[in-house]
């Protein structure tokens, strides 16, 4: 421990913090924009400046290490002018399109311009003019919007560890890109978007689907239904200040109900019938030789990965579709059927945490008589934006029902939005379906939390089941060399590209705050412990649905309309 002065407050912190950390822990907020924790300090935007005493220039606090004895002042007329400065020049070099950006008001940027009390234009000069990308199906990026903080690069490089985007030129000409400035449709960008969640701007945004699904509301010919994913409803209430965690599914359904959605039904229904069929093809894999380790295929950024990186892998990946996929499949076929109303005018809308739902739902690998399973997807934040315009006052909402038959689920269908939650929920049934019985503990916290690679065995019988969860993208392709290589012992791999799961989704509520994943996570866990069935083959919809419609898991007519195939985006 060291001993230093911050702001004539004795500080004692630990040798290896920064300034910044030291600041912190005795509640003094320095502002930051190029700053991510957990990775190492850039000190590129200057905005984090101190001063010390004996030092002639301003340190970068996230930079700077404390040391015995330091005397800093974080707030002194030097060190506003600095600031209020450098974020002067940064508003310049911007578009003053503020009334109209979908970040206003939860802009970085804009907050620090409303700290520092910028109510004029000291500076004017030449502005930096860039065309916007629109050739992704899941976001847009925005040069012009760019303040160059470098986040997006690094969590694209240091955490997901996949390089799609990064500086170039020097500079004011200087601008960050995809290789060669192309689109990013021709990028390996696998579209986890965590880049827009840590964008302090609306540089990086995520393609609306707002006006299709508004013109589908409004027709009179579509028959428009909509499905909430697990994570939405532990995560939408913090838009609107709610407690961190808070289970909103029943004001969720009141709420799509208002916008004019003729049913609403829940994605956890699909996850059950997820679970049947993935648990179904794991054990013909293992009784019948088949390539293992078998990978989950929920997580289509994962599976995009996979495709550019090794498709020589991709006979290991599940063919089951993910469970939105699944449920828009089931709603055109089998609930179509059975209200007698053209599959053509079913418009299903997927209310998803995630962007690269977006870019799924387009894959011509995914549709039934060339109609797509899913014809728009909503982000959470989208869905927000679509309950303000309609005056919709979501916290005052009163609960609904899902809509049946498809609305039925278990807890293993809700931990599906968390890491380790899809193996969770598998191995729950595959254990059932070998043996006859239950597992004894349904809790496997062996695969829960947020570890980069989480491994366990399960005995199931007489024989050995090796498993592992991969938390985040850049944490996968040591697993898959050991796969490629032939040094796997694994049988069954869970991979989610976003770190935490869906819950930490790309369309999700944008925040800094590490705490707040694990608890979103928390919510789920509690979601499934007070269910009265936790286990995908407890459901009594699923069991109608083969009864009536797909026989049994794995037969010729699930593997038409619930399963796919996938292709090398090698190049």
């Amino acid at each position: 421990m060291v001993e230093l002065t911050i702001n004539k407050i004795k500080v004692k912190a630990e040798d290896n913090m920064t300034i910044l950390d030291a600041a912190k822990s005795v509640g003094i907020t320095v502002p930051t924009l190029c700053h991510l924790k957990d990775l190492v300090p850039s000190g590129a935007c200057r905005i984090c400046s101190v001063e010390v005493e004996g030092f002639r220039n301003l340190v970068p606090s996230c930079a700077y290490p404390v040391s015995e004895g330091l005397v800093v002042e974080t707030n002194s007329p030097r060190v506003r002018r600095a600031r209020k400065t450098i974020v002067e020049l940064l508003v310049e070099d911007h578009p003053q399109d503020c009334l109209v950006c979908v970040r206003n008001k939860n802009c970085e940027l804009q907050d620090l311009a409303e700290r520092y009390s910028l109510r004029e234009h000291r500076f004017h000069g030449e502005s930096k003019e860039h065309s916007i990308d629109i050739s992704s199906a899941s976001m847009e990026r925005d040069p012009g919007k760019c303040i160059l903080c470098g986040r997006c690069v690094r969590v694209c490089n240091e955490v997901q560890k996949i390089g799609a985007i990064d500086f170039t030129n020097r500079g004011f000409k200087s601008i960050v890109t995809t290789p060669y400035d192309k689109g990013l449709n021709v990028s390996d960008c696998i579209l986890c978007v965590q880049c827009i969640v840590v964008c302090p701007t609306a540089a990086l945004r995520e393609r609306s689907s707002m006006k299709e699904v508004s013109s589908a509301l409004e027709s009179r010919t579509k028959f428009a239904v909509a499905q909430i994913a697990p994570a939405v409803r532990a995560t939408l209430g913090e838009e609107y200040h709610l407690p961190l965690g808070t289970d909103v599914t029943g004001k969720l359904v009141t709420g799509l109900k208002r916008l004019g959605f003729k049913k609403v039904f829940d994605t956890n229904f699909a996850a059950d019938l997820t679970i049947w069929e993935e648990a179904n093809e794991l054990i013909h894999r293992l009784v019948n030789n088949e390539p293992v380790p078998m990978f989950t295929s929920c997580c289509p950024g994962w599976v995009k990965f996979l495709e550019h990186n090794y498709p020589d892998l991709i006979q290991h990946l599940s063919s089951c579709k993910s469970p939105h996929e699944m449920e828009g499949a089931v709603l055109k076929t089998y609930y179509a059927k059975k209200l007698g109303i053209s599959p053509k005018d079913v418009f299903v809308v997927s209310i998803m945490p995630c962007t690269v739902k977006k870019f799924e739902a387009s894959r011509p690998e995914l549709t039934e008589e060339k109609l797509q399973d899913v014809d728009a997807v909503l982000t959470t934040r989208e869905l927000v934006r679509f309950f303000n315009v309609a005056g919709i006052d979501f916290a005052d909402l009163n609960d609904s029902e899902f809509d049946n038959p498809l609305g039925e689920s278990t807890g293993a269908a809700a931990i599906f939005g968390t890491s380790g939650g899809v193996m969770e929920a598998a191995l729950r049934t595959a254990y059932f379906t070998l043996t006859g019985e239950n597992l004894e503990t349904m809790e496997l916290n062996a695969v829960r939390g947020t570890d980069g690679v989480k491994e366990t065995i399960i005995k199931i019988g007489d024989k050995e089941l090796h498993v592992a969860v991969v938390n985040g993208i850049g944490n996968v392709r040591e697993i898959l060399d050991q796969v490629r290589e032939g040094r796997s012992h694994y049988q069954f791999v869970e991979v989610m590209a976003c770190p935490g799961g869906c819950i930490n989704g790309g369309g999700q509520p944008i925040h800094q705050k590490t705490d707040k994943v694990l608890q979103r996570m928390r919510a789920l866990y509690e979601i499934d412990k007070k269910m009265l069935k936790r286990r995908s083959h407890e459901n009594e919809s699923i069991k109608t649905l083969y009864k009536e419609f797909f026989i049994e898991p794995g037969s010729h007519v699930s593997h038409e309309i619930l399963h796919t195939h996938y292709h090398s985006r090698k190049k």
